[in-house]
């Protein structure tokens, strides 16, 4: 069974750090790109990162360049988050891109992954 899921979300003061941890089963990671995606409370699902397995190659949005960092490890995939603000409290999902949608260009859509986890709740809060 084909699977993603995600852990190490929690409670952290503004300022501080986390790391979001991708675990993948049930298929070969190396084929695709993982996304990370989060959805705030009245908002839409939000890309803002993913990483190209097979070659690193890593991409983000605006907001969280600099201060979030994407990486790889066997089956699992990582997202460091630094320096966190109380504007990056959200459900953080990973997704399996669907590997004919990957382009050098980086404009998450959510039909473009096939596979979710079940998400992992970051707030930011003093």
């Amino acid at each position: 069974q084909e699977q993603l899921v995600e852990s190490g979300g929690g409670l952290v003061q503004p300022g501080g750090s986390l790391r979001l941890s991708c675990a993948a089963s049930g298929f070969a990671l190396d084929y695709y790109a993982i996304g990370w995606f989060r959805q705030a409370p009245g908002k839409e699902h939000e890309g803002i990162s993913r990483i190209k397995i097979s070659d690193g190659r890593t991409d983000y949005i605006d907001s969280v360049k600099g201060r979030f960092t994407v990486s790889t490890d066997k089956d699992t995939v990582y997202l460091q988050m630094n320096s966190l603000e109380p504007e990056d409290t959200a459900v953080y999902y990973c997704a399996r891109q669907i590997p004919g949608y990957y382009s050098g260009s980086y404009y998450p859509k959510l039909y473009e992954y096939d596979l979710w986890g079940q998400g992992t709740q970051v707030t930011v809060s003093s």
